[in-house]
């Protein structure tokens, strides 16, 4: 606005005008000095670099996150031969080139179906006259790690969405487009992506994780929800969860059992990550306030003592990534693993000596707490570095096992005993 319209806007408001804004302004009146330029605001870090000391030594600028190679891994350089299991366990390849193998699950029809979380695509794989055949079935997906079925129809969790395809096994040669059925979810990069499953009561489940290593949120994360199959009636089932990427419901008790990922950056050995187990609705599991059920966090744990929050399970050990987890209730393998908890443990990467990347099998004591925690798959970290990182388990209908495998964009599968052959 010049002087002279700000004049005549002031002498109309007092009831004249009188031509004032005829009168030229001087020439020689100062121009204001053009504002300074705004200085630019410092690069915020990356999120996984939150929470990380200021004062950073040499030690810390040689921990990051792993990226895996770009492309699966061909058959023959697997490392299946260099995986260990128990006496009587046997491990065989079950498919390679599924690019970035996440999340299995299983159709009514024998169709293994496998996520991904950083490409954009969902794998089936078929079994067609003797041979076994991997096909993409979705594409053009913004991280689709959350897979289930659920009476024919496979649900689809992206960063910010979950859809459906109705019938997949019957149009696995031409599938449709997924459908969206609920979209109200945050599109935080930082622990954006879902593992999501179907409960007792129907329902589907799918977590929000924190949008950052340690941070203050909102009430719309660090927390599981669950709605029903329409996408409708969404509501909160437990409160401070970092980043659960695996839940599993007790086939005794029936109560839900989540893995979740502990922060980065307090030490190299803790916080461990947790096993948990929610028994009411509503339940508050500590984080970023508490750690492990014990630690209180050194930035945000001020003015809250642990005990106000349910405590783990069990300890999953630190930065060990702890990830798909099942329980067991098949009967091939040995009556000690009824009902105990498969987890694959994805391995560490905010720790100097690398930590997980392994398959565990953790039992439960009568009250439904951690016994034991004992190796079922061990080899895939050699030399501190990895050959192999182990994402999810799922069980077959022959109480076999299938474990994926992001790193090398493979499944495998776990036997125990020795197996019939069919004969003539």
């Amino acid at each position: 606005m010049t002087p002279c319209s700000a004049t005549g806007r002031s002498l109309l408001l007092a009831g004249t005008f009188a031509g004032l804004c005829a009168i030229a302004w001087p020439a020689t009146a100062q121009q204001p000095a053009a504002p300074a330029p705004a200085a630019q605001a410092p690069t915020p870090p990356p999120s996984w670099q939150q929470g990380r000391s200021e004062n950073v030594t040499e030690g810390m600028t040689k921990l990051a996150p792993v990226a895996p190679p770009p492309i699966p891994t061909t058959a023959d350089k697997l490392p299946t031969a260099k995986l260990k299991l128990p006496k009587g366990f046997k491990i065989e390849l079950y498919a390679s080139g599924v690019d970035n193998a996440r999340t299995l699950r299983l159709g009514d029809k024998g169709t293994v179906f496998v996520s991904s979380r950083i490409k954009d695509k969902i794998h089936a794989i078929v079994d067609k006259d003797g041979k076994r055949e991997v096909k993409v079935i979705a594409s053009g997906l913004h991280r689709p790690n959350g897979i289930v079925l659920h009476n024919g129809t496979l649900y689809i969790a992206e960063l910010s969405k979950i859809s459906k395809i109705d019938h997949v096994e019957d149009v696995l040669d031409n599938p449709p487009k997924p459908v969206v059925i609920y979209d109200n979810l945050p599109k935080d990069e930082a622990h954006g992506w879902k593992f999501i499953a179907i409960g007792p009561d129907n329902k589907l489940y799918v977590p929000v994780g924190q949008p950052g290593n340690n941070v203050l949120h909102d009430d719309a994360h660090g927390q599981i929800r669950r709605i029903n199959l329409d996408g409708s009636g969404a509501e909160v089932v437990a409160l401070g969860v970092r980043n659960t990427v695996g839940f599993d419901w007790n086939p005794e008790t029936k109560h839900l059992y989540f893995t979740d990922n502990g922060r980065d950056w307090l030490s190299e050995d803790v916080p461990e990550d947790e096993l948990n187990r929610v028994t009411k609705v509503g339940e508050d599991f500590g984080a970023p306030y508490c750690y492990q059920g014990n630690i209180p966090d050194p930035e945000f744990g001020w003015g809250h003592s642990c005990s106000e929050f349910t405590a783990p399970v069990g300890l999953m050990g630190p930065h060990s990534a702890s990830l798909g987890m099942r329980f067991y209730t098949g009967s091939m393998f040995p009556k000690a693993y009824k009902n105990a908890i498969i987890v694959a443990r994805h391995g560490s990467w905010n720790r100097s000596k690398k930590f997980g990347g392994d398959v565990v099998v953790v039992k439960l004591d009568k009250d439904g707490k951690v016994k034991s925690t004992e190796p079922l798959i061990t080899g895939f970290l050699e030399n501190n570095s990895y050959i192999g990182r182990p994402v999810d388990v799922l069980q077959l209908k022959d109480g076999s096992i299938l474990v994926s495998d992001d790193w090398n964009g493979a499944v495998y599968r776990v036997t125990y005993g020795k197996q019939k052959v069919a004969t003539q």
